[in-house]
């Protein structure tokens, strides 16, 4: 049993699909790191396994009706509903977990429908949501499913997977459930009531530079800031005290984070600096630009006034690099390379000329383009020679795997104490 997890609190919401067939070693893997498992299920989760079943191995009665049925007495189980389930369960759990996530319960908890008691008791709660999508391909990558995703994202909710792999069509694609150990894992994450990465203090880098042509204008780049900001929220839930230094002016502020805004890659880089020295881990997750203007006009320019413009250019300063110098002792550096090409390869190359302890190479072209949404995908490639592939799946499922593996290498190469 993982020490403090005694008396955690979990509802396990089940929604109809076949992947339910993992809901039972998803229960008994909760209950054996002594959580408190309850269950509420969907009307059609039930045409695929029984309350009966999920009773006997949570412990607990399983909600699946708002009401009692027609004609029957009001009694202890709350699977024949007491008009309050919803409300009971919502306020019980410290995290609700969404398993298998199907696409018709999605869209409910998007729109805010509240019609049966696992679209209610989600609706009424303000505990963490966990959500654990399964569905066929075309389901999964349709714009609507991924847009209320987002919208369920955009709240709060941490998503865990879903994988690619054989689906119960028996074709071959996106939508396979996460595998029960990655949803508990997941779980226990939210669980640890001092957090995985207590004691540590963590600078994260996001957004993408503006780098001055005149007071108007300036060289940019299309990143959203996203994929930092999901670093410093997950690390921030993990314990860890988080500064994030961004560029990118639409991200709300973090509780929990202090979040320094800046414009141009020297403002980023000063304010990165007077922060290291206390720190454990950099994340530089924010896309630098390589060039900036070398004498920005002091005043607006207007075409009438010159019809041809040229812009002389001269190469930023290395943020990357300069951090890797002035790291203290025992601190690891995670780079970042987006890449339209080559992706891995040149990833790699990143690595050992930057010398860092892990880079992650994300395709910022085509289809699976990592740049400014809410998806992406991902090559994780570590100092010790590991390779990590990351399929497309949301950020914040993405920055989960980042941390999981800063952990590993934490643990394998013993640092020292930044308690004090």
């Amino acid at each position: 049993m993982r020490p403090g997890l005694s008396g955690r609190k979990v509802a396990v919401h089940v929604c109809g699909g076949v992947a339910v067939v993992k809901v039972p070693e998803l229960i008994t893997s909760l209950r054996r790191q002594g959580v408190e498992v309850r269950v509420a299920m969907t009307p059609s989760a039930t045409s695929f396994i029984s309350p009966t079943t999920l009773r006997a191995l949570s412990g607990n009665p399983v909600a699946w009706r708002l009401f009692p049925a027609k004609g029957s007495a009001r009694n202890a189980d709350q699977g024949e509903g007491h008009g309050m389930a919803h409300i009971d369960l919502s306020s019980w759990a410290d995290c609700h977990l969404v398993v298998p996530l199907t696409a018709s319960t999605l869209a409910r908890l998007a729109t805010g429908l509240a019609d049966d008691v696992v679209s209610s008791t989600l609706l009424a709660t303000t505990a963490p949501m966990i959500l654990a999508p399964a569905m066929e391909t075309g389901m999964w990558r349709n714009p609507a499913t991924q847009k209320n995703l987002a919208t369920l994202v955009a709240r709060g909710a941490l998503v865990v997977g879903p994988n690619s792999g054989r689906l119960a069509s028996g074709r071959i694609g996106e939508g396979r459930l996460a595998e029960p150990a990655e949803i508990v894992a997941a779980t226990l994450r939210v669980l640890q009531p001092y957090g995985l990465m207590r004691d540590w203090e963590v600078l994260v880098t996001a957004g993408g530079t503006r780098e001055p042509i005149d007071p108007v204008r300036y060289l940019g780049n299309r990143s959203s800031g996203k994929m930092g900001e999901r670093l410093a929220a997950e690390a921030a839930a993990r314990g860890a005290l988080v500064h994030l230094v961004t560029a990118a002016e639409a991200n709300p502020e973090l509780p929990g984070v202090e979040t320094v805004r800046v414009e141009t890659a020297d403002e980023m880089l000063r304010a990165c600096l007077a922060r290291l020295p206390s720190v454990r881990l950099v994340l530089m997750a924010a896309a630098v630009a390589d060039f900036r203007v070398e004498q920005p006009a002091s005043h607006k320019l207007h075409r009438r006034d010159q019809p041809e413009l040229e812009l002389r250019l001269v190469p930023n300063v290395d943020i990357l690099a300069q951090l890797m110098a002035d790291r203290p002792p025992g601190c690891l550096v995670v780079g970042f390379a987006a890449e339209t090409e080559d992706v891995a390869q040149r990833g790699l190359a990143k690595l050992k000329q930057k010398g860092c302890d892990m880079i992650v190479a994300n395709p910022v072209s085509g289809e699976h383009s990592a740049m400014g949404g809410d998806m992406a995908e991902a090559t994780l490639l570590t100092r010790d020679g590991r390779t990590t592939q990351l399929d497309w799946r949301p950020k914040s499922a993405i920055t989960a795997a980042i941390l999981d593996e800063v952990q590993r290498l934490d643990e394998d190469a013993p640092r020292p104490s930044f308690t004090g």
